[in-house]
């Protein structure tokens, strides 16, 4: 069964003791579906990813079959590893976001988590609002992914 369903986006807030406990409409499919364990992450540091754990292996499982030698792999993993935490939902759905990672992507009190279809971000919400504003959606931007779905045959 493929894995999807993460959608929207939620309030949360981070506690003193860099818990943040993922809104209940995600807490439930991923636990569901997934189980507790997720790997929390970023690519910039900009913001912070909770991959449920079977996505993040499938997600490793494909970077398997790139050359090792790839200079963007090596850049996705240096960034992926430095980041990177596993980590397990507690009793009360909440995850602890790495003291770095919460620095680098300025994730104190209240955030924002969005659902990504098979993972989740977790923005600070002035910081999002200022990349929504640099990267505007154009009409090229529907084009192209328009594009992009029919080449992979789910837009007719």
């Amino acid at each position: 069964m493929e894995f999807r369903g993460l959608r929207g986006s939620a309030s949360a807030r981070i506690d003193d003791k860099g818990r943040l406990k993922i809104p209940t409409t995600f807490r439930t499919v991923i636990q569901d579906q997934q189980g507790p364990d997720v790997f929390v992450t970023s690519v910039t540091g900009e913001c912070v990813r909770i991959y449920p754990m079977p996505v993040w292996l499938e997600l490793e499982r494909q970077l398997e079959q790139i050359p090792d030698d790839h200079p963007a792999l090596s850049k996705f993993l240096d960034r992926v590893s430095y980041y990177g935490q596993v980590s397990e939902l507690d009793g009360q759905g909440r995850i602890v976001i790495p003291q770095h990672l919460r620095e680098s992507a300025s994730i104190v009190g209240d955030v924002r988590v969005f659902g990504r279809i098979t993972y989740l971000e977790v923005w600070n919400d002035e910081r999002f609002l200022q990349k929504l504003q640099r990267q505007p959606w154009t009409d090229e931007d529907g084009f192209r992914l328009s594009e992009q779905l029919r080449s992979v045959g789910r837009v007719r």
